[in-house]
């Protein structure tokens, strides 16, 4: 009894990264046109705000896991956390676009050495499959929770302000991020009394060329993509983007290499054998560019395109969130009965969900009453698809691949994210101009939400080509 509720304290604290990470994803997207304002921030700015801090997150999550083995994963765990309430403070107290952006990134890269530790120690607490299983039940289940509560949140801060003198200068977009601290402090003080210290993996040396190399791939992919625009394509921006698959060629061959004369690397390229791994990322690239994209152009176009206010948005986007519980918990049995035929059932939901979005935001009148059910039923649609591709691509790496195929695929996703950020937002902002009218948002919705549209129908060919080996037990799409 008193081992199982030590057990549950731990994996309390360890969820902790879960909860803050996820929840600082889903806190800004429906702040942000309050942020742009307050800050005086450009379209470009505010795409960064998110996109930062998912390049800082995809960028180092690998390395982040690696650092784990050679320092002591609760020593990192720790020093990422108090990192990360750091970084939530700078957020809260930025004056500048710029200063922002940067508190947002280094946010990201704390999320990247402190979310492997916490899953680690998981790995290392939880031996048995049974329990190990329930446990990262637990794990999801609360990052779930967090991306509901950070909608609403994002959406109810905002609109706050206080009569008191002493806070009367307080925005009230800050507090999204100023809730962090008491939270980040509670959660590194707990994992420093309670979580032990584990025996170091000092095995194999840094790839610090690896690292160099994939980092400045992504970066130079990226950043133009969103800044490039902005500022009519100048020629460093294509310049960068040329180099970025230079980059990453030279990636690929780096790998390669180290691997022939077995020397350690950050992608062990036997993952690329197993053909469900290879399609499995495809499903997670395309997925993923228009995952995080949609709450973006839906939170603009809904405040400053047909001027819903910030609370009220996010009272919309929790109806989403009802629908990714709902159908994440109910799409259980139907997906192992009917195996990846299901999964495709819900892509489809969320395409038909999306073209039902441009009619609604475009009609003369809107029927705010139509668009709870709406993003209700959105919400069902990604909650049966994303928690299963994950097990879509991993379901039959070995065991001593697991590792290597985890940090790849995690960095492949916060990538994508960022890659659609750069990519949708880019489409979506190129319609509108200063006083930009309802007319003018409901073309920039339409067509960033084609983008969307076109990426998910993506997910349906890469879904089709999956190899499906039976269904029932043989299908472990959850």
């Amino acid at each position: 009894m008193i081992k199982q509720i030590n057990d549950q304290r731990i994996l309390s604290i360890l969820s902790a990264a879960a909860f803050l990470s996820v929840l600082d994803i889903f806190i800004v997207n429906v702040a942000l046109p309050t942020i742009k304002k307050d800050l005086h921030a450009t379209d470009a700015d505010i795409q960064l705000v998110i996109a930062g801090y998912l390049l800082g997150y995809a960028l180092f999550l690998i390395t982040g896991a690696r650092v784990g083995d050679y320092y002591g994963r609760k020593k990192v765990y720790v020093i990422s956390m108090c990192c990360f309430t750091l970084a939530s403070l700078l957020c809260g107290i930025a004056q500048t676009p710029l200063q922002l952006n940067i508190a947002r990134s280094l946010q990201g890269i704390s999320a990247a050495f402190m979310v492997p530790q916490s899953l680690a120690y998981i790995q290392m607490l939880f031996p048995d499959q049974r329990t190990r299983a329930k446990a990262l039940g637990f794990y999801g289940g609360v990052a779930g929770v967090a991306s509901v509560i950070g909608q609403f949140l994002g959406g109810l801060l905002p609109d706050i302000h206080f009569s008191n003198e002493l806070f009367s200068h307080l925005d009230g977009w800050r507090l999204i991020f100023l809730i962090n601290i008491p939270l980040g402090i509670v959660a590194a003080y707990s994992a420093y009394r309670h979580l032990k210290a584990h025996k170091l993996l000092q095995t194999g040396s840094f790839d610090v060329s690896g690292v160099v190399l994939g980092s400045l791939a992504l970066l130079g992919l990226i950043y133009p993509l969103i800044q490039g625009r902005a500022l009519g394509w100048p020629l460093w921006s294509l310049v960068l983007l040329a180099s970025s698959f230079l980059l990453l060629y030279g990636f690929v061959k780096n790998q390669q290499a180290k691997m022939k004369r077995g020397v350690p690397v950050l992608i062990d390229f036997k993952l690329f054998h197993y053909a469900d791994f290879r399609i499995g990322l495809f499903i997670a690239l395309f997925y993923f560019i228009a995952q995080d994209s949609y709450f973006l152009i839906t939170g603009l176009m809904l405040q400053d395109g047909l001027h819903i206010s910030s609370s009220e948005t996010g009272l919309l986007f929790v109806f989403q969130g009802l629908g990714y519980v709902l159908g994440a918990v109910g799409s259980v049995a139907l997906i192992r009965k009917y195996g990846k035929k299901m999964i495709q059932l819900a892509v489809l939901l969320m395409i038909v969900s999306l073209v039902l979005h441009v009619f609604l935001f475009s009609a003369a009148k809107v029927d705010w009453y139509l668009s709870y059910p709406l993003l209700l039923m959105y919400g069902v649609g990604c909650g049966s698809v994303l928690p299963s591709i994950m097990s879509l691509a991993l379901q039959r790496i070995p065991a001593d691949l697991a590792g290597s195929a985890s940090g790849l695929y995690s960095t492949i996703q916060q990538a994508a994210v960022a890659l659609g950020i750069g990519l949708t937002g880019g489409v979506f902002f190129s319609f509108l101009y200063e006083g930009a009218s309802k007319a003018d948002f409901v073309n920039a919705y339409m067509g960033a939400t084609g983008l969307n549209i076109i990426a998910l129908l993506c997910v349906l060919v890469f879904l089709y080509r999956f190899p499906e080996r039976g269904r029932g037990k043989r299908f472990r799409g959850k």
